[in-house]
């Protein structure tokens, strides 16, 4: 596509576009890129603009930003136009390395030090500058990396959300590489059996070894330099094995590098989790299958689930990123702890979730109205829960099913909007809720006769829900102790 032409400047010249901001350090590294090239000094420069040379220093060190008119009379002095000045891109390697020298010793980060501050001068060698600009860049990440908190977390969950909402929750490319895979292995559809799996491992020139120690922090540890893939002789938690395993070949196989910090995790997790589902549901299998069910007005996902042998979060998940792309069917999603904390969230059909400041679903109550929570009042919490819940702006079905998990019972729900209830199993159903959420009336204020009796009587001790509220752990890959994965590699590694 070809770049914006921006506004109208001095001389007839593009500036930058409407609401963009001039970078003064890359400006004023043009206009003494410009100086010097045609062979003149700060003097020289000053006397032709008529300006003091005190001010043209700060205008080239980036500390102030020159009025229009006397831009234009830089540029004519210089031979160059207005546009080549403002331009975005430092003149040169050098003049780029001195910039993010600058920015970088300007930041907190490096104040907080108490280091004296390196002026880049022509005698600083260009390695030596690459040198400083790369240790201020690591020293960022790693500081980025350990000091992540629960809002920069929730923050990227949120940013992470609108990603996955602008795309429908399809990621082509990694039903492309998955597809290329499945080929490869001929797994055709249906379940992806042990067998299957494996093959899949040895395409990808890994090998699996079961293990009695693997680090308490970790699901597997890989062995890069000998290609092999560590697992717990059990699964732990209810996990799938082989989901494990192949979220595991996913990071491998998409490409992933070492975190840049707690954003690119979650992204990189997510991906790593798409891979797998898209491995275990192949999409034109899992499409076909879909096609049919909503021709015969007959969805389900516990027939998802059945057909290729997963776990009804995983044909839940992987419902939301087919339903929209190839069946037009706008959704929601929430994985919901048994005390209303939602653990996992999606949508597209512009459901009310509850969000706190930052945007984040993530730990918010979900109204006790909602299928995710009736259900657990349900005579049979195990059987799947149909509802239909009128709320502001419009009515939506939910289908709502419980896993029981190491760490509880969670509700999987999967939810549309009336419109496009007449496709799915279970939209006779006659259970029916009313929610007015957020407004405190629908069921944030208890009822008026339990707040007369015990408003003034009651003094809970609440259970703080640590995953949320603590601090993000540290490392590179949160919460996993590098020594202990380099101690257990020890142990059962074999020589390159």
């Amino acid at each position: 596509m070809p770049e914006p032409s921006g506004a109208v400047g001095a001389l007839g010249t593009p500036g930058p576009a409407p609401g963009e901001e001039i970078d003064l350090a890359t400006l004023g590294a043009r206009i003494r890129h410009a100086r010097q090239a045609r062979g003149l000094t700060l003097a020289d420069l000053a006397q032709t603009v008529d300006r003091a040379p005190s001010l043209l220093s700060q205008i080239e060190n980036g500390r102030k930003e020159p009025r229009l008119a006397l831009l234009s009379a830089i540029a004519r002095a210089l031979d160059v136009t207005v546009a080549d000045l403002m331009r975005a891109e430092p003149p040169s390697r050098r003049a780029a390395l001195e910039i993010a020298l600058a920015q970088a010793q300007a930041r907190p980060l490096y104040a907080g030090l108490g280091l004296p501050e390196v002026r880049p001068s022509a005698k600083l060698p260009t390695e030596a500058l690459e040198a400083l600009v790369g240790l201020h860049a690591e020293v960022g990440r790693l500081a980025s990396v350990r000091s992540a908190t629960p809002e920069e977390a929730r923050r990227a969950n949120a940013e992470l959300r609108l990603h996955m909402r602008a795309r429908h929750n399809y990621f082509a490319d990694v039903e492309q590489l998955a597809s290329r895979i499945s080929a490869a292995v001929g797994h055709t559809g249906g379940p992806l059996t042990e067998r299957g799996v494996s093959a899949v491992t040895a395409h990808l020139g890994f090998t699996l070894h079961r293990v009695a120690d693997l680090p308490r922090a970790t699901r597997s540890v890989t062995d890069l330099r000998n290609r092999r893939i560590y697992l717990p002789m059990a699964a732990d938690g209810g996990h799938d094995p082989r989901t494990i395993l192949l979220q595991t070949l996913g990071h491998f196989a998409l490409s992933h590098t070492e975190p840049t910090g707690y954003a690119d995790f979650l992204r990189q997790r997510v991906e790593a989790n798409y891979f797998a589902a898209a491995l275990m549901m192949p999409e034109r299998p899992a499409v076909d299958f879909l096609k049919q069910a909503k021709a015969a007005k007959a969805l389900a996902i516990d027939d998802l689930r059945d057909v290729f042998a997963v776990s009804y979060e995983t044909a839940a998940h992987r419902f939301t990123n087919l339903a929209t792309e190839h069946l037009g069917l706008p959704v929601h999603f929430m994985r919901v702890g048994e005390d209303g904390v939602i653990y996992k969230a999606y949508e597209n059909d512009d459901v009310t979730f509850p969000t706190d400041v930052t945007g984040a679903i993530e730990g918010q109550i979900v109204c006790r109205n909602w299928a995710s929570r009736r259900v657990f009042h349900s005579p049979d919490r195990y059987a799947t829960h149909y509802q239909y819940t009128d709320m502001g702006r419009g009515t939506y079905w939910c289908t709502t099913h419980v896993e029981r998990t190491g760490s509880g019972d969670f509700a999987i729900d999967v939810g549309v909007p009336f419109a496009h209830v007449k496709w799915f199993q279970g939209r006779e159903t006659t259970v029916r809720a009313t929610s007015t959420c957020p407004d405190p009336v629908c069921c944030r204020r208890p009822p008026a006769d339990l707040a007369d009796r015990w408003a003034e009587h009651a003094w809970p001790s609440a259970r703080a829900h640590s995953h949320l509220l603590a601090a993000i752990p540290p490392g590179t890959f949160p919460g996993v102790d590098d020594t202990e994965v380099y101690e257990f590699l020890d142990r059962h590694g074999v020589e390159a």
